[in-house]
């Protein structure tokens, strides 16, 4: 956790208790209380968050903010449409050369058109 090992973790408890002496479970307790209305705090204005956006959102989530969680969202989910489409190529689509091969004599380069 936090990247505290063994011995450190012990310091900080001798340390702790140096200084805060007979008051550590009051001043522990009052973290925890702080904790909580951090948490509540958060949680209301997430709520107020997706009040005011409306019911167009309501399935939004403050986690997809998070640029890792959009990009895993939005670009390495499965796309259905793709997968069920044949050959993974829609109808509009141009079909491209198989990977790897040689083009013949005079025949065009694969192109896709949303890749410029």
């Amino acid at each position: 956790m936090f990247d505290v090992g063994l011995g450190e973790m012990a310091v900080l408890v001798v340390l702790a208790l140096v200084i805060f002496g007979d008051k550590l479970p009051q001043v522990a307790g009052q973290a925890g209380r702080m904790l909580r209305q951090f948490r509540q705090m958060a949680n209301s204005a997430k709520a107020d968050l997706q009040e005011g956006l409306g019911p167009e959102f309501k399935d939004f989530d403050i986690a997809d903010l998070n640029p890792k969680a959009f990009v895993r969202k939005h670009l390495l989910e499965d796309d259905d449409d793709f997968l069920n489409s044949k050959n993974g190529l829609f109808d509009d689509e141009p079909a491209l050369a198989p990977a790897g091969g040689e083009l013949a004599s005079g025949e065009r380069p694969p192109f896709d058109p949303e890749a410029t």
